[in-house]
């Protein structure tokens, strides 16, 4: 298989949820989409397998059932099942070595909240090379998209405009990764881009020999010229798609949750790096993680 978007596959709905929303990027992308599900020998069975089956064919089971869910709504999609003795980290770390995407189910913390990171999808969001999309269970292709029009049917739903994509800009270190996945995803959905900064005064600013104006509104504008720099180029490559810009003074942490409500995916970045206390998120992944209620993405940067 070349080109392709892994899906890790268990027993929840959320789990669910994520192999269909894979399976609408993986159509979106023009690849195909691996399922993958990692079990475990145990000295004794695990309590939720049923009687008279093996975890073995256990495993094979929870795997063909998603399989066959996501085949009878996408017929047309090439689709591959992978049962992988492992554990569920590791296994997905594994095939995301040669995947365009990984896609994880989520809890939600509640309805109005954001996930609730299990040890695997902590790790794999952590440690995956490549991004990885966070949905929870409820998501469908209809949430996707706005509200369709009195009078329009749900069959025809896909054809509403699809929901933005709101990516989250540090001008500082702008990353190419990060914005080129935004750009990417909202092209491929004829979505617009909603891409938000945010600042602080530093204690202190001020201009030499002026009054007036206060350094608030003088820094704002520097900003915002900053944010229309840095995606000139970007805007350039990617003429159809839609671009606004949100400059605004805050936390990213606290006003990305924000923006993200009502939005179809939201996109921040997790740099690379490997310190004592070992692989993290980063504090503003974390809060997005933590608090959007709309699926998202995690991109790996340098």
């Amino acid at each position: 298989m070349d080109r392709h978007v892994v899906a890790g596959i268990d027993l929840s709905p959320e789990s669910r949820a994520a192999a269909h929303w894979a399976s609408r990027e993986a159509l979106r992308r023009g690849a195909a989409l691996r399922l993958v599900h990692a079990w475990q020998l145990h000295p004794r069975p695990a309590a939720n397998v049923p009687m008279g089956m093996t975890e073995r064919s256990w495993a094979r089971q929870i795997l063909s059932e998603a399989s066959d869910s996501v085949r009878a709504a996408h017929p047309g999609l090439q689709i591959v099942d992978q049962q992988v003795k492992d554990s569920p980290a590791a296994a997905l770390l594994a095939a995301a070595e040669d995947a365009e995407l990984v896609v994880l189910g989520s809890r939600g913390l509640s309805g109005a909240t954001g996930f609730l990171l299990g040890s695997v999808s902590a790790k794999v969001v952590a440690r995956s090379p490549r991004p990885v999309v966070l949905v929870r269970e409820g998501e469908s292709a209809a949430g996707e998209h706005f509200s369709p029009l009195a009078g329009v049917s749900p069959d025809e739903i896909p054809e509403t405009p699809y929901r933005d994509v709101v990516l989250g800009l540090d001008t500082g270190q702008p990353c190419d990764e990060l914005i080129e996945f935004a750009f990417e995803t909202a092209r491929r959905c004829g979505a617009a881009l909603r891409v938000i900064h945010t600042f602080t005064v530093p204690p202190g600013y001020a201009v030499a020999d002026r009054v007036a104006p206060p350094p608030g509104p003088e820094l704002l504008a520097e900003r915002e010229h900053a944010v229309v720099a840095t995606l000139r180029p970007w805007c350039e490559k990617f003429p159809e798609v839609a671009v606004t810009e949100t400059v605004v003074e805050g936390r990213a942490a606290a006003e990305l949750p924000r923006a993200a409500s009502g939005a179809a995916l939201v996109v921040v970045g997790r740099r690379i790096r490997d310190s004592r206390l070992g692989v993290h998120t980063g504090p503003v992944a974390h809060a997005v993680l933590h608090h959007a209620r709309c699926p998202v993405a995690v991109v790996p940067h340098a």
